[in-house]
C-alpha cells in the first residue's frame, strides 16, 4: 500500500476523531444555567489573558540564553506549558458551551422569532469548534517543538458570545434598592 495513502488516512482519521471529542465538550454542558448579569461578568476575558502568551516563544528563548541549558529543558518546558494550556482550554470550552447554551434557552424561551441570533449562534460554534481543531492540532506539534500556538482568535469568539448574551440579559436591581 502507499505511504502516502496511509498517512492521509490516519490524519484524516485523526481530525474525525478531535471533531467528535470537541462537538461533544461543546454539547456537554448543562441546561441549568444561572443566566444572570452577574454570572456573566463572572465570565471574565481577564481570567484568559494568561493563556493567550502562555506559549509564548520567549519564554524558551530566554531558557536557551541561560548557562546550562539543555534541549531536555525546553522539551520539559513545552510539555510542562501545553497541559496549563490545555487546562485553559477546556476551561475556555466549557464557558463557550455554557454561553451558547445560555444563549438557546433565552431564544427558546423568547416570544420573538430571532432567526437572526440563531444564524450567529451557529456560525460562532462552527468558528470555535473549527478554531478548537485547529489549536488542538497546533499543540500536539508544538509540544514536539514544532510550531506555535495561537488562541487569541478562541478568546475573542468567546467575548463577542458573551457579550451578545449580556446585551439579551437585563441588569436586575438589588431587592432592598
Amino acid at each position: 500500500m502507499n505511504p502516502a495513502l496511509i498517512l492521509v488516512g490516519a490524519l484524516s482519521s485523526g481530525m474525525i476523531l478531535i471533531l467528535a471529542i470537541v462537538f461533544r465538550k461543546l454539547h456537554s454542558s448543562g441546561t441549568s444555567l444561572p443566566v444572570t448579569a452577574e454570572w456573566i461578568d463572572g465570565l471574565s476575558l481577564e481570567s484568559y489573558r494568561p493563556m493567550v502568551r502562555l506559549l509564548d516563544d520567549q519564554d524558551i528563548q530566554f531558557l536557551r540564553a541561560q548557562p546550562g541549558f539543555t534541549p531536555a529543558m525546553a522539551a520539559k518546558h513545552r510539555i510542562q506549558r501545553s497541559r496549563i494550556f490545555r487546562a485553559y482550554l477546556d476551561r475556555l470550552s466549557g464557558d463557550f458551551g455554557r454561553v451558547s447554551t445560555a444563549l438557546k434557552l433565552i431564544m427558546l424561551h423568547s416570544g420573538l422569532d430571532r432567526p437572526d441570533l440563531a444564524s450567529v449562534l451557529l456560525h460562532h460554534q462552527l468558528m470555535f469548534a473549527t478554531g478548537m481543531i485547529c489549536i488542538q492540532i497546533r499543540l500536539f506539534f508544538y509540544r514536539w517543538g514544532i510550531g506555535t500556538v495561537d488562541a487569541a482568535s478562541l478568546v475573542r469568539l468567546f467575548d463577542l458570545m458573551r457579550l451578545e448574551l449580556r446585551s439579551l440579559v437585563p441588569v436586575t436591581e438589588p431587592a432592598g434598592a
